[in-house]
């Protein structure tokens, strides 16, 4: 990605063809407390990442350090020392005199990051089973409680998706392994991207509806080995769709 910023702030140029491209920042909310630890900084900024639709537009996006530190009320170090942790993480890859940008992943890796998810979700699907309590287990049905239909979901995708994103990070929670909820943290902003990018597309959002209410049966009814496997085939059924219809990824 070679280019500057020279085309004035907000704007990307592209030294190769002179196009200017409009760039889009990373905008954490405030943090009130003081003093601000690294770690506060640090959360916000996966935050707003996570938040973000990070495969939207010509160029990813960018962390502007001086609007981060305005934004969070913090000065400039915490955000540098975050960001370092970002990168380190693989979250974010800074240039020289350009800055640091959210990285986006090809469509090999995200294939990639579907089946490995497909397996730690699945085991944590299997550990909910034998760590959640029944009442726990009730709040997945709550999450879809105003989607009653297939057409209500495909209706409100916007609403479907957040509620979609929220489903599987619960089954993640409801596995109460937090070794394993570490290991998917790092997965999870590319997932969620990938999931609110594509749950419109091709009438996904009436087939996830389906899959979901067949996965919390099976939970409900602690068959561990089955709810496993639903929650796998989920996740794969993700990847195929990658695989055969998504191209703006290449």
């Amino acid at each position: 990605m070679e280019g500057d910023r020279r085309a004035g702030a907000g704007h990307f140029r592209d030294n190769s063809n002179d196009r200017i491209f409009p760039m889009t920042l990373v905008k954490p909310n405030p943090i009130s407390e003081n003093p601000i630890l690294r770690n506060k900084v640090l959360d916000a900024l996966k935050q707003a990442i996570a938040e973000m639709d990070i495969y939207d537009g010509e160029e990813p996006p960018r962390l502007d350090e001086r609007l981060l530190a305005e934004n969070l009320g913090v000065s400039r170090t915490p955000i540098r020392e975050a960001i370092m942790c970002l990168e380190q993480e693989g979250v974010v890859v800074s240039y020289p005199r350009r800055g640091a940008f959210v990285v986006r992943k090809s469509k090999q890796e995200i294939l990639e990051i579907i089946c490995i998810w497909a397996v730690l979700e699945g085991l944590a699907a299997r550990m909910a089973v034998e760590n959640a309590s029944d009442e726990e287990l009730s709040t997945l049905r709550q999450v879809f409680a105003k989607f009653d239909g297939h057409r209500e979901s495909s209706a409100n995708i916007d609403e479907y998706s957040r509620r979609n994103i929220e489903f599987h990070h619960k089954v993640i929670q409801l596995s109460k392994c937090e070794t394993l909820t570490n290991i998917i943290d790092g997965l999870f902003i590319h997932m969620r991207a990938i999931r609110r990018k594509t749950i419109g597309e091709r009438d996904r959002a009436a087939r996830s509806i389906i899959d979901h209410m067949r996965i919390i049966e099976t939970l409900e009814a602690r068959d561990g080995a089955q709810a496993e496997h639903l929650v796998r085939e989920h996740a794969m059924n993700l990847a195929e769709h990658v695989r055969q219809y998504v191209d703006y990824l290449d």
